[in-house]
């Protein structure tokens, strides 16, 4: 249902660096987002109330980037424990455990999800002995302190991310990592807004980022509506563009962290670092370290989800572009290897190999 109306474009660049992608309305006790898949071409906000409408939500992009649906899932959870109005402490506590783990199913490569709802239920675990009105204002708060958290956190990471640039640099950027992304600012794409705040001439190329086009309709979108000069290129011409001499550093944004070092990101990331290594072009990741899944010890054991097939061949066209017997391989991620990345920025820091040693806060 919608949440609001539908904003202007000055209104809409507003809203996406101020965080307005998820909002929660305490005096309607309402959740809303910014229905990101639909995107430059219309902005709208849409209200989720149930888990069903949580889940799609997340799984159908509508809500997307790993910060971004881990506060959401924080302030769903608090949502539905409203909902819960049996007086028995430990039905509560089932039934909050059972609203849990669907929202964590949603999508399962992005560790934010799943430790923002852990945050939640360790927090409903130790208030199980208040009353109901004391747990849930404990819910909502630690939710709000999630969504405060990850603003903090991409401030710090858009600084540690800008001081590693230099005036006209040409930065090549893939999938989105801003603002709608995350919170405030963004993680990959955060040191380019705050290079805009300063007067800092940065030239961005984003990747288009096929199949769901995160690049062309988001990152382009956000980055050209702040004043940032960036160009829109095929995923397929990066190679160009780095050849051309036109780009000195690569940012991209991490969905999970191994503890080596490995990242998950946007399919198609791996493909930018292979070809950064080739050019001599040193590559980075930006993610908070709520992203770093100490318990996943190299890449190999992240889970890549598997989106439907026809996303590739009729998403974005009136026409299928291939024969309905054709079949599609459409993974969402990929994982890079920490042997091709230049360096790891946190809000604590920037790492550096060995990884096994450097994240270890």
């Amino acid at each position: 249902m919608f949440c609001g109306s539908e904003r202007d474009g000055g209104e809409a660049l507003r809203a996406v660096t101020h965080a307005a992608n998820i909002r929660y309305d305490k005096a309607a006790e309402a959740l809303c987002i910014l229905d990101q898949s639909l995107l430059p071409n219309e902005v709208r906000e849409v209200r989720l109330d149930t888990a069903e409408e949580m889940v799609e939500a997340i799984r159908a992009l509508r809500v997307r980037g790993a910060p971004a649906i881990g506060i959401c899932a924080a302030y769903g959870l608090y949502r539905l424990a409203r909902t819960i109005e049996d007086p028995d402490p430990e039905v509560f506590q089932t039934q909050l455990r059972a609203f849990s783990a669907q929202l964590c199913a949603a999508r399962p490569t992005a560790v934010n999800l799943a430790w923002a709802l852990g945050e939640m239920e360790n927090t409903a675990a130790a208030h199980a002995g208040a009353p109901r009105r004391v747990l849930l204002e404990a819910l909502y708060e630690k939710a709000a302190a999630i969504h405060q958290d990850d603003i903090d956190k991409c401030r710090a990471i858009s600084e540690y991310g800008l001081s590693l640039l230099r005036e006209g640099d040409g930065v090549l950027t893939h999938c989105n990592a801003g603002p709608l992304a995350t919170s405030r600012y963004g993680t990959a794409q955060g040191p380019f807004f705050l290079a805009a705040e300063r007067g800092m001439r940065i030239r961005v190329f984003a990747g288009e980022t096929r199949p769901l086009l995160q690049g062309a309709r988001l990152t382009s979108y956000e980055l050209h509506r702040a004043g940032v000069d960036v160009t829109l290129i095929c995923d397929n011409m990066a190679s160009m563009v780095m050849k051309n001499g036109w780009v000195q550093a690569c940012f991209v944004g991490c969905d999970r962290v191994a503890a080596n070092g490995d990242t998950a990101n946007k399919i198609g990331t791996s493909s930018v670092a292979i070809l950064a290594k080739h050019y001599g072009i040193p590559f980075y990741v930006l993610g908070p370290t709520s992203t770093i899944d100490r318990n996943c010890p190299s890449g190999d054991q992240i889970p890549i989800e598997l989106r439907d097939p026809e996303e590739i061949k009729s998403l974005w066209y009136e026409k299928p572009v291939a024969l309905p017997g054709v079949p599609c391989y459409n993974p969402a991620f990929d994982v890079t290897d920490h042997s091709l990345i230049t360096a790891i920025v946190t809000e604590k820091g920037i790492c550096r190999a060995p990884y096994t040693e450097s994240l270890l806060f």
